[in-house]
């Protein structure tokens, strides 16, 4: 037996009787269950990170349970508010997928409606997580905000999904609810429902960052 080979036995059954090398060495595949999810996130905030599937719509919601008081944090892209990647990542729902986009978010009325949270729910949710954010404005004036929103397939109810979005810059004291993220999310929805984006593609995008979200995809 060539020399070479003697060693490479010899490495071979000194890694099974210590277990302490891994296949990947001997040309190996990766353990199971660690591929990436179909949103799998890219970018600065969300490299290698698969957005979380949450419940789904819900014939009767509950209160969800926000992050402690004062734990997450507000970023900001030319002042416009970015939410805490920590705190609020995002999260789908398994009831929309591409392949039933015409029955779901893209048919005509009544999808976002049917499956949004009553205001009972959401409004008690709103001040727990303006807690968590410390956010002391305005709550008539901030949006309990999806972070993947209804139309693009986020899920309802989710904690990992919804934020208390302050208002953008130069936004009118008492003037209501104003944000730019939202027609954001319209071209989005638009794009998607039309086939220049997959459903996965803009998730992604707002995921990363809402207000780069539309030049990421060459809509903007």
């Amino acid at each position: 037996m060539p020399f070479t080979r003697r060693a490479t036995m010899t490495v071979v059954l000194s890694c099974l009787l210590l277990a302490g090398c891994k296949s990947a060495s001997l040309g190996g595949s990766s353990p199971s269950g660690t591929t990436s999810a179909p949103g799998a996130v890219s970018g600065a905030n969300g490299a290698g990170r698969a957005i979380a599937v949450g419940a789904g719509p819900q014939k009767k919601y509950a209160v969800q349970q926000q992050p402690a008081a004062g734990s997450c944090h507000y970023r900001y892209e030319k002042s416009e508010p970015l939410e805490d990647p920590a705190c609020t990542p995002g999260a789908v729902s398994p009831a929309v997928t591409q392949a039933n986009l015409a029955s779901t978010i893209c048919r005509k009325g009544g999808y976002t409606s049917a499956v949004r949270p009553s205001t009972y729910v959401t409004g008690k949710e709103k001040k727990l997580n303006a807690a968590s954010y410390g956010f002391t404005g305005s709550m008539r004036d901030a949006e309990y905000d999806h972070l993947i929103s209804l139309q693009l397939g986020g899920d309802p109810n989710d904690y990992r999904n919804l934020w208390v979005e302050p208002t953008d810059p130069g936004h009118k004291k008492g003037s209501g609810v104003n944000n730019l993220k939202d027609p954001v999310e319209t071209k989005l929805h638009t794009a998607v429902c039309s086939g220049k984006v997959t459903l996965a593609a803009a998730q992604q995008a707002i995921v990363t960052d809402w207000t780069t979200a539309l030049g990421r995809l060459g809509l903007s």
